[in-house]
């Protein structure tokens, strides 16, 4: 029995066919995009996922259920994607596409919250019962995550770290506000900062974070403030939520202690009043989301709701469901059109 894992980027798409022990079989990268529009992506997300099918049976291994998991506002309950602004996505049911589409049941969630669950079921919110996932790319989110589950909110929309202002009056957001944390602290922010500074286009945040370590004055200063912004809002989730541990995962977090180091003193700093939770480095990387993917699908196939974290070492090293498995990108292959069910998409 095998399980298919799509994790639904505003560029890649990545997937994952998952064995019942929890072996990664094969796992695919596209880009999201092979089209215009918000119907183009979901063409995109329907066809993959027929690919993963396809590929399982090939390999005499059937998938009895996939899991779907997508940015933005969503409503795990009805499994529909109320705003992705960077699908263009409002008010799109692509669970029910999904189940449709492939004749499987789907499990639905939101990608951070997703990663949070792999990280305490495999990686480093083991044996943590309150902890806060905090992925920092091209955008900023947390998962908070209390005795293995992710909170949602009255909404969905627990964990909208990026969209703290933490810079009153500052840069626009793209979601209307000025000076939310995002616009400070994201890889893209960095990017763009960056540039305004220095006049040079097309330098990413992982060349700024080199440029800053060999002592660039520009570079110095846009990772400084970075990390400070970053500081300033881990500061408030840490205020509120009072967590034992803080897991920094993103693109970002590649820097290793070149952003810990002093995102940790910083933070300690502003928390005068208490110790400052432990401050660590995700574990499973990119494939974060696709794993949390494949554990909502088995957990819907057993019909339960996990209790509590993992205990720490319940999990042995190179477990099967974290081991690495050989990687096709794909990104020129042409998907055919595919139709969503009646009511279109957004």
């Amino acid at each position: 029995m095998t399980v298919i894992a799509l994790d639904v980027g505003g560029t890649e798409l990545k997937g994952a066919v998952v064995a019942e022990d929890g072996t990664v079989l094969q796992t695919e990268r596209w880009l999201t995009r092979s089209g215009r529009g918000a119907g183009a992506v979901v063409d995109t997300v329907l066809g993959r996922a027929a690919d993963l099918v396809e590929l399982a049976r090939r390999a005499g291994t059937p998938p009895r259920a996939a899991g779907v998991v997508v940015p933005g506002l969503v409503d795990e309950a009805t499994g529909t994607v109320r705003r992705a602004v960077n699908l263009d996505w409002q008010d799109v049911p692509i669970r029910a596409w999904l189940a449709e589409h492939l004749g499987l049941p789907v499990a639905f969630g939101h990608d951070v919250r997703a990663g949070g669950l792999a990280e305490a079921r495999l990686g480093a919110g083991r044996g943590s019962a309150s902890f806060v996932f905090v992925p920092v790319g091209t955008g900023i989110a947390a998962a908070v995550m209390t005795d293995g589950r992710a909170v949602t909110g009255a909404l969905g929309a627990a964990g909208e770290l990026g969209h703290l202002t933490v810079r009153p009056g500052g840069d626009r957001c793209a979601c209307g506000g000025r000076g939310c944390l995002e616009t400070v602290a994201s890889a893209g922010a960095i990017a763009r900062r960056y540039e305004h500074r220095t006049g040079l286009p097309g330098v990413g945040a992982d060349e700024v974070h080199r440029r800053s370590a060999a002592g660039e004055p520009a570079a110095v200063e846009v990772w400084t403030e970075a990390v400070e912004a970053l500081a300033d809002g881990l500061t408030a989730t840490v205020t509120l939520l009072d967590p034992e541990r803080i897991v920094i995962g993103g693109g970002l977090a590649r820097a290793g202690e070149d952003l810990l180091g002093p995102l940790a003193t910083a933070l300690a700093a502003r928390l005068a009043f208490r110790t400052a939770p432990r401050l660590v480095a995700a574990e499973l990387g990119h494939r974060a989301g696709c794993l949390g993917a494949a554990l909502l699908a088995r957990d819907l196939l057993e019909r339960e709701v996990p209790e509590g974290p993992v205990p720490e070492g319940s999990v042995p090293e190179g477990s099967p469901l974290v081991r690495e498995a050989p990687e096709r990108e794909a990104p020129g292959r042409e998907v055919p059109a595919q139709n969503p069910p009646t009511g279109g998409s957004s």
